[in-house]
Parts: C-alpha cells; sequence; structure tokens
C-alpha cells in the first residue's frame, strides 16, 4: 500500500534519485560485463610481449655460436641459436619468459657455458626471427620442433639434454619434460597456472571461467619422474613465491628447490654466486647416465 503520508512518495525528488542508482548500478554492470569480455577476447595480449629485433648475439660475449633455422610441426619456421660448450657431455633446452626474445637472454646463457654445458635456445613463433604468433598450443608445438631437432638433426640423446624454462618458459619445459622425458627439468620463477595468476592479479573477475589460456604447470608436474630444481624468490612481485611452493610440493622426488634474491627479472643476477652454485649442484648431482 502506498504511504501518502510520506513527503517523498511519487515526488520528482525520488524518483530522480532512483533513476540515479539505477544508471550508476547500470554502468559498474556494464564496465564488469565488458571488462571480463576484455579479458575473455584478448587474453593473448595480457600473456605474451614478443619483440622481433635482435638486440645482440653471443658473440658479443665472445662466444660461438650457430644461427638455426628449424620447422615445427605445422611448417611454421622458427630460430634459435645453439652456443656449444667445449667437450660438453650436456645440452640445456632452454625456454625463455613471455617478454623480449633470445637476444635479451645472454647473461644465462654465459652463465651455462661458464658451468661446460651447451645451450639450445629457441624463440617461440612471433618472437624474434621465427614466423606467426604466439598460443599456448603453438609454444607446445615449438618446443617439440626444438626437441625434436636436437633429438633428430643434432643427433643428442634424450639423457643429455637439461630442459630449462623461466616464468612462462617453465611451464612450457614443463609441458616439454612430461612427454619427451629429458635429463632433468628446472623451472625458475614460474606459476602454477594462468587461471591461478589471473585470479590473483584480478580477484573480482571470474578468471577461472574466463580462462581459454591454461599452462597448468601445476596439473603437470606430478606425472613427471626425472630429477627436478625449481627455483624462485620470495620477492618476487609477479609471480608470487607461494606457486614455487606448490610447484615444489607437487613435484616427485628426487626435487630440490633453489631460493633468489631479488624481483622476478633480476632475481637470478642479484643472487649472483649462490643462484650459480645452486645450478651447479643440481646438475652436478645428476650429472653421469
Amino acid at each position: 500500500m502506498r504511504d501518502t503520508n510520506s513527503p517523498f512518495a511519487d515526488s520528482p525528488i525520488h524518483n530522480s534519485s532512483m533513476r540515479m542508482i539505477w544508471s550508476i548500478i547500470g554502468i559498474i554492470v556494464a564496465f564488469y560485463v565488458g571488462l571480463s569480455l576484455l579479458l575473455f577476447l584478448f587474453q593473448s595480449r595480457f600473456i605474451y610481449f614478443p619483440l622481433r629485433q635482435i638486440e645482440a648475439t653471443p658473440a658479443i660475449l665472445g662466444l660461438t655460436y650457430e644461427a638455426v633455422q628449424f620447422e615445427a610441426e605445422d611448417g611454421v619456421k622458427l630460430s634459435g641459436w645453439f652456443i656449444p660448450a667445449e667437450e660438453a657431455s650436456r645440452i640445456v633446452l632452454f625456454f625463455h619468459g613471455n617478454a623480449g626474445n633470445i637476444s635479451h637472454r645472454l647473461e644465462s646463457i654465459a652463465l651455462f657455458h661458464r658451468l661446460g654445458l651447451s645451450v639450445f635456445i629457441i624463440d617461440y613463433r612471433g618472437y624474434g626471427q621465427s614466423e606467426g604468433s604466439p598460443s599456448e598450443s603453438e609454444t607446445y608445438l615449438d618446443a617439440a620442433a626444438a626437441w625434436r631437432y636436437l633429438v633428430e638433426e643434432r643427433g643428442s640423446e634424450p639423457e643429455q639434454i637439461i630442459i630449462f624454462g623461466r616464468s612462462l618458459g617453465g611451464a612450457v619445459a614443463t609441458w616439454l619434460a612430461h612427454n619427451h622425458p629429458p635429463k632433468a627439468l628446472i623451472i625458475e620463477s614460474t606459476f602454477t597456472s594462468v587461471p591461478d595468476m589471473g585470479a590473483g592479479q584480478y580477484p573480482f573477475l571470474p578468471v577461472r571461467l574466463l580462462a581459454r589460456i591454461q599452462y597448468n604447470s601445476l596439473e603437470r608436474i606430478p606425472q613427471i619422474n626425472v630429477p627436478i630444481l625449481i627455483v624462485h624468490s620470495p620477492e618476487d612481485e609477479i609471480i608470487p613465491y607461494s606457486h614455487g611452493q606448490q610447484l615444489f610440493q607437487a613435484a616427485n622426488e628426487p626435487k630440490t628447490f633453489l631460493q633468489l634474491r631479488g624481483g622476478h627479472n633480476e632475481g637470478f643476477i642479484i643472487s649472483g654466486q649462490p643462484y650459480e652454485e645452486g645450478l651447479k649442484s643440481f646438475i652436478e648431482k645428476y650429472k653421469d647416465p
């Protein structure tokens, strides 16, 4: 029943206030739906940040290297570098993170070379001189092509190959190790899955329902049965330390955890000698076939 005694009943001020409230609600709902739609449609733009220009090569470090061209299963031509180490019995198959290209990983190439390891580092499609554009399934094709190049074209034995991945590359490396068991797997500053990352960064959005890109390393790592080294920093401002801890807990033995200092992009540099010694200790522990 209408309260005819209220001075605000059906008043122009009351009606105007209600219209304003509903307009505000409508704007909030439209913004929320629009943001969710953008996240759903343009996920790859939140994940991949490739650069085409090769800014330097291992030659600047005085290292001999071979520019390699190889082909993915779908015909996309990919590029990489093979950096040999004298009398090396192990090869690091290196998968980098989501930004830049192989020319931005020279510090790591030099480090692995100091440890007496040959390195094969590749650019995913869309990065550097590799054709195409990246997606989750296609980065897996790129990883499989790199493995096939080492084993079939260079004659490397799986027992010679250490798969290494940093950040996004850790997810690619985990996928490859699950499908093609290497001598060992090293993943550094890596997330458990993209939905886990998104839910942490955008807790107000239904990220798990919207995620088309998964990179679910937490699901795959319990199915890997080779020695695993997981590297992470508590100071990582991009991928929470808890992701590295969860991956370590889910991994099978034999497994090792190496704690870094510093942020996501510079932790391995800031950590310096302890980081290098940690890698060396793990690699030498599983040196023999």
